[in-house]
């Protein structure tokens, strides 16, 4: 080997462990070396996409509406929907209060409805639609059926907002 073979391998090596690339394959499996998780664990901090680039697209065009969420809250006795309004006259099918709101999931093969509760009504926004406005709407999950990681369905009349994912 010429001296400049073994500089550039030298200075090849030196590159790799000051980038905290691990260097044997057993680091790369256990992550032991670096104290930090092993990428693809559940330990991610990246979240899958909820729905398609195309699907937010549709829903913002069609209904008027973006940010949808659905979430479990209160120790999963409840689901909460929630969307911005971006057109309050393509939104407002959304909030009728002759519609009743249901959500599916067909893995538990369970339809959640909108609870009413005597002194204070539906557990849902229905007043008018304003644009930039977040609305909300809760669905009752009594015995906990839907959970986290689910793909749900929500319906509100003509509404459909399929393959949602309960977080």
């Amino acid at each position: 080997m010429n001296r400049t073979t073994i500089l550039s391998n030298g200075l090849l090596l030196a590159l790799v462990l000051a980038s905290g690339i691990p260097a044997s394959p057993g680091e790369v499996q256990s992550g032991a070396a670096t104290g930090k998780p092993v990428l693809g664990t559940a330990t991610s901090r990246y979240r899958p996409n909820k729905f398609s680039r195309r699907a937010g697209l549709y829903y913002r065009l069609e209904w008027g509406i973006d940010f949808l969420s659905i979430k479990s809250v209160e120790s999963g006795e409840l689901i909460r929907f929630n969307y911005r309004v971006v057109d309050a006259a393509k939104a407002q099918p959304l909030n009728d209060k002759k519609s009743e709101p249901q959500l599916f999931d067909e893995r538990a093969r369970a339809k959640l409805v909108v609870p009413s509760l005597e002194q204070v009504g539906q557990l849902r926004q229905s007043t008018t639609p304003e644009a930039g406005k977040v609305y909300w709407m809760v669905f009752s999950n009594k015995g906990r059926l839907v959970k986290r990681g689910d793909r749900v369905s929500v319906v509100i009349g003509k509404f459909h907002a399929d393959g949602l994912i309960v977080e």
